[in-house]
């Protein structure tokens, strides 16, 4: 006969067929590299602050080597209002005055400090950062079809070297996404670009954009119509096609240049749900929208 369990005994035994049937997992990418960007509700929502940071954080202690890179819109546009200047935007990109510069940097380094603290909370040593620092991005001037948006960077080179001397020494980098150019100015950088770039230059296995959208859908009216996988030749389809625009298009740009500039895998989630990374990372079926570059095995990743 079958051996009696009490309550507490199958919930347990749940819970430890969750932790094997997040083994494989965890053995395939042992020491490889996941760069999150972290923004949206995600960061505006103490809760979701909280989930996020826990998931990185667990990613660290069984193995994984992450980077976070954020955002900071909603703060920094809270803070330009307080200052009586009033946000501006040009096809989704802030307009950045000297004086508006100053404040992402100011806001951005205080995000970024605030991230510190709740990993340490959690015993995972980080440190903050920006792209300025040991020269990671370097930058030129950005323009929004042919218009001047001012301090507002693209990024033209990336040097990892600290990034990866604090790996090295087993730190969690959180990178604000701020940049120089060769003039040693400063710009403010879109975080999704920055971590494209960033995730390309460390050879990153996963880029995870963490958003307020589900993932890639074929109707935005329909909620079902979720693209789980994706190949960039596919992706590229969509927006020649029309499915695919507005907004989108930016962030479908930076998932597909990362692929093709060696990251492995590339994840959109809807950070709005409680432990998402560990949902698409350590589970069978995941969630959201993956992109890869050719043929994609039916083990998700393996």
């Amino acid at each position: 006969m079958e051996p009696y369990l009490s309550r507490e005994q199958m919930e347990a035994q749940q819970k430890a067929q969750v932790l094997i049937e997040a083994l494989p997992y965890i053995q395939k990418f042992n020491r490889k590299i996941i760069v999150v960007k972290y923004g949206g509700s995600a960061m505006s929502d103490e809760s979701l602050q909280r989930s996020v940071i826990q998931d990185v954080s667990l990613l660290k202690l069984v193995g994984f080597k992450p980077i976070i890179v954020h955002g900071g819109g909603k703060a920094i546009s809270s803070w330009v209002a307080r200052s009586g200047k009033e946000a501006k935007f040009i096809n989704g990109l802030r307009v950045t005055d000297a004086e508006t510069c100053e404040i992402a940097e100011m806001v951005l380094g205080s995000v970024s400090k605030k991230l510190v603290s709740m990993v340490a909370e959690l015993g995972i040593r980080a440190v903050g950062i920006s792209g300025k620092d040991g020269n990671l991005l370097t930058v030129k001037k950005k323009y929004a079809d042919g218009q001047d948006i001012g301090f507002v960077g693209e990024v033209t080179d990336v040097d990892p070297t600290v990034l990866f001397d604090l790996l090295e020494k087993d730190y969690l980098p959180i990178v604000a996404p701020l940049g120089m150019d060769e003039e040693f100015n400063t710009y403010n950088i879109n975080a999704d670009e920055a971590a494209s770039a960033i995730a390309r230059a460390v050879c990153a296995d996963k880029l995870v954009y963490l958003t307020d959208i589900t993932g890639v859908l074929r109707s935005l009216d329909e909620p079902d119509s979720l693209i789980s996988r994706i190949n960039i030749a596919e992706a590229e389809d969509l927006v020649k096609d029309g499915i695919v625009g507005g907004g989108m298009l930016p962030k479908l740009a930076n998932c597909t240049d990362a692929v093709r500039g060696g990251v492995h895998r590339v994840h959109i989630l809807d950070g709005r749900i409680p432990h998402c990374l560990l949902l698409e990372i350590f589970t069978d079926k995941g969630i959201g929208t993956v992109f890869y570059k050719g043929d994609y095995n039916e083990e998700r990743g393996y």
